[in-house]
């Protein structure tokens, strides 16, 4: 039996079974997700990301990206500096920033891997659609709130587990590259480890200020 990816607890049960893929949840932070054995391959992974058509010019993802955007935006100073981790191969979050004044980095494994990137201090970083697909969430997590300055923002957005019998039901599990599922009391789990205060401005919206 694995231990969780978040939170390193041995502390597991199986909590959903579908065709493709087993999910356990962890019993101290709740976070549900994939045994490492049925995670893709880096080759296979990115040929599903390969896929995607998110784009800039795009005013549907724009409106998307928006709820992240807007209130993160709001809580930012001039100038704030940001990174966008994760930002996949059509970045577009990193560019509304900079349209609004703020100088953005962006860092991708796969698209923009630029290990510079991570050794800068950041006011702000975003990663949206991006903990879902991550194999170690609590030390690439725990790494990005390193890389803010004192006050600074981690915001993020996935869609979060509501219930056991609504997870059965649910999309968002479908996809092969999603393997970690976090619910509200994950992130709070989270904002404790790394003394954090943790807000929810919308359901697939998470923000962490670094205290």
């Amino acid at each position: 039996m694995p231990s969780c990816p978040l939170c390193g607890c041995p502390y597991l049960r199986h909590f959903h079974r579908d065709a493709r893929r087993d999910y356990l949840r962890c019993e101290t932070c709740r976070l549900v997700f994939v045994p490492p054995e049925q995670r893709l391959s880096p080759e296979r992974e990115k040929a599903v990301y390969d896929q995607h058509e998110n784009h800039p010019d795009d005013p549907g993802y724009r409106r998307f990206l928006s709820r992240l955007f807007d209130p993160l935006r709001s809580r930012l100073v001039p100038g704030a500096e940001g990174l966008d981790f994760g930002a996949g191969p059509g970045p577009t979050l990193s560019v509304m920033f900079e349209e609004a004044g703020y100088p953005m980095a962006i860092y991708d494994p796969f698209y923009a891997p630029d290990p510079a990137v991570l050794e800068r201090r950041y006011d702000f970083i975003t990663a949206t659609e991006v903990v879902e697909h991550l194999f170690s969430p609590g030390h690439e997590l725990e790494r990005l709130a390193a890389l803010l300055r004192q006050g600074g923002w981690l915001g993020l957005m996935t869609k979060r587990v509501a219930s056991e019998e609504a997870f059965a039901r649910w999309h968002y599990i479908l996809d092969p590259t999603h393997v970690c599922f976090f619910s509200e009391a994950s992130f709070e789990w989270l904002a404790q480890r790394l003394s954090m205060s943790v807000e929810f401005p919308a359901a697939d919206v998470v923000m962490l200020q670094k205290q």
